[in-house]
């Protein structure tokens, strides 16, 4: 294997490198003031990153200080973070939906010094519970009030006190950058606990800057792409692919509002667009559910060019050349059906990248189809987010692609993925127990997931480690497998969970897409009920009846739903049901609804 060759010792270093290198193009942006992307070229990103960082050392942030920041995606984030980084700390992530109190606990926990906070609404979190290492909080939007406990300043403010630090130091930013070393603390990123209480991981320079090197070694970004950011910032993926927008200078748009995607597809018309599942499948099912509701000439035209797309795909995944008359019958079906589904998402579109949770395979090969394949990666909090991914060109669907630069992977001998190389944490912070379980004695680290490597080195995610239910008659199932192939045969679904841990059948709770049954209700006797009352009725049952029988046809016998329940409303971040970066939190789900699932139980069915 050959070794990647990364020319940087750190972020800040990478970051003022590519700031030299292309100070007049343009780098990040977000919506300006008249709603219309506005941006900002590297040489004003840097600038504006080195008044943060000289104004946070004259609040007394120096070598791997701690700055948190709780906020949403937005270019402020990104301008914060590099000023943290440049001023020699390391960056305390924390989503800004996460409650008071476990956001002072990740605070006081990591010993962050500063808190950079949206607003003051996100700012008055502080009050919560003791965070007694912050000594001042940095508001980026609203006015700081001077009777807050903790000194409070803005953005502006802050920029300002760097400005000066600046003019009376011309070399202070050069000065602490050239002091930061490898394997310096860059970030802190918390993620869930086995007691409940999140733990932070400890990822450093070396690691970010391998990610961004090889993400411009690989192609998933080119100088001249078009990339629409939108993910968590607070979260591994969006950090990783800041990395390679920094090596290889690409302009990128900034904006996390996730009922904005849509829109902002047809303004940004990006080339480039990561995302987590969930997003694929709204777009999916929105396709499916207005085309349905056409029907007639629509409908068959439709599922005439969806299965010329799938031949033309399957002879591609398998290595043949797509026959003549085939390629001249998917020229008609791009023209007829596919064209508007990628009109839908820009017309630009080269590279889509899913990551952070499975994505269904029958929904990757409808996306392949219309000429827009998603490229799934793979990766953890605890090993910088990018490990694997689908090339450009060269993609498996149903794998995560192969590793990343000189990574490696190994199966354990009960199936788990191991990885060891410079992405991989330091430890989680204040762990040590934690640590050292972690990792083996070899010094791979345990990621919690099954997978298996095929001839080529294509990584196969089979679910996690953690997540198989074995069922009361001993037999193991994967639940998000099923999960996922369910997505695609029901697009009124939101999200699915199969239960059946210790069980003697599998059962399934079920959630509708409220925008997906708002179409899908249209001029039926259901044209204008309320979401709660279209997902209790008898149609929408006989709905997702039908997409469990036909799931049923597809599974082993002791695999198969014996009963569904559909809930009363979506699950949501906000009631801890699904991270941030949209992963199904099961235990959580199923605490929630018990009483929805033991009534599946309720009586009994024969052995399975």
């Amino acid at each position: 294997m050959t070794t990647t060759q990364v020319p940087y010792r750190s972020i800040p270093e990478m970051f003022l490198s590519r700031v030299a290198a292309t100070p007049d193009k343009e780098a990040f942006g977000g919506p300006g003031p008249d709603g219309e992307p506005h941006y900002l070229t590297w040489a004003q990103v840097g600038d504006q990153a080195r008044q943060i960082a000289a104004g946070l050392t004259t609040l007394g942030i120096g070598q791997e200080d701690r700055v948190a920041i709780l906020a949403g995606t937005r270019l402020e984030w990104i301008l914060a973070d590099l000023g943290i980084m440049c001023a020699g700390g390391a960056t305390t992530t924390v989503y800004p939906t996460t409650e008071a109190e476990d956001a002072c606990y990740i605070i006081a926990d990591s010993g962050s010094k500063v808190l950079i906070a949206e607003n003051p609404a996100q700012a008055a979190k502080l009050t919560a519970a003791p965070a007694p290492s912050i000594t001042h909080v940095v508001l980026i939007d609203g006015e700081a009030d001077p009777a807050a406990g903790v000194p409070q300043l803005t953005l502006a403010d802050l920029e300002l006190k760097g400005a000066q630090a600046l003019a009376e130091n011309p070399g202070l930013i050069d000065d602490i950058v050239a002091g930061i070393e490898p394997d310096h603390l860059a970030t802190l990123i918390y993620t869930s606990g086995t007691t409940g209480r999140p733990k932070g991981v400890e990822l450093l320079h070396r690691g970010w800057c391998w990610e961004g090197v090889v993400q411009g070694e690989v192609g998933v970004l080119i100088p001249e792409d078009l990339q629409f950011l939108w993910l968590p910032l607070s979260h591994s993926f969006g950090k990783t692919l800041i990395c390679g927008i920094i090596h290889v200078g690409v302009k990128t748009y900034v904006d996390g509002r996730v009922d904005k995607i849509v829109e902002n597809l047809g303004i940004v018309r990006p080339t480039l667009m990561a995302a987590a599942p969930r997003i694929f499948e709204k777009v999916y099912n929105r396709v499916v559910t207005g085309v349905q509701e056409d029907g007639g000439a629509k409908l068959k035209i439709f599922g005439w060019a969806v299965r010329v797309g799938k031949q033309k795909v399957e002879l591609e995944q398998a290595g043949k050349p797509v026959p003549g008359g085939l390629a001249l019958k998917y020229k008609v079906a791009e023209r007829l059906v596919f064209s508007k589904l990628q009109a839908r998402l820009g017309g630009r579109i080269r590279y889509l990248v899913s990551g952070s949770a499975p994505l269904s395979v029958p929904i990757a090969e409808f996306f392949a189809a219309a000429s827009l394949p998603i490229s799934e990666g793979y990766g953890l909090t605890e090993s910088s987010a990018g490990n694997c991914v689908n090339r450009p060109g060269a993609l498996r669907i149903g794998t995560v692609g192969p590793a990343l630069g000189d990574l490696e992977i190994k199966i354990d001998t009960d199936g788990e993925v191991l990885l060891r190389g410079a992405p991989i944490m330091r430890g989680y912070h204040n762990l040590p127990d934690e640590t050292a379980a972690a990792f083996t004695e070899d010094g791979y680290f345990r990621t919690g997931d099954i997978g298996e490597l095929d001839e080529a080195g294509f990584l196969k995610i089979t679910d996690r480690k953690k997540d198989l239910v074995k069922t009361s008659g001993g037999k193991y199932i994967a639940p998000s497998h099923i999960e996922g192939v369910f997505k695609a045969l029901c697009p009124l679904v939101s999200q699915v969970l199969v239960i059946g841990q210790s069980r003697n059948y599998c059962t399934m709770v079920v959630t509708l897409d409220p925008d997906a049954v708002t179409s899908w209700s249209h001029g039926g006797p259901l044209e204008g009920k309320g979401y709660a009352e279209i997902v209790a009725s008898k149609e929408a049952n006989e709905v997702v009846a039908a997409a469990v029988a036909d799931l049923n046809g597809r599974l082993n016998r002791w695999e198969t739903i014996k009963k569904f329940t559909i809930l009363p409303r979506d699950l949501t971040i906000e009631d801890g049901e699904i991270t941030p970066s949209l992963k199904l939190k099961r235990r959580v789900i199923e605490a929630n609804f018990k009483d929805e699932i033991e009534a599946m139980y309720a009586g009994s069915l024969a052995e399975v």
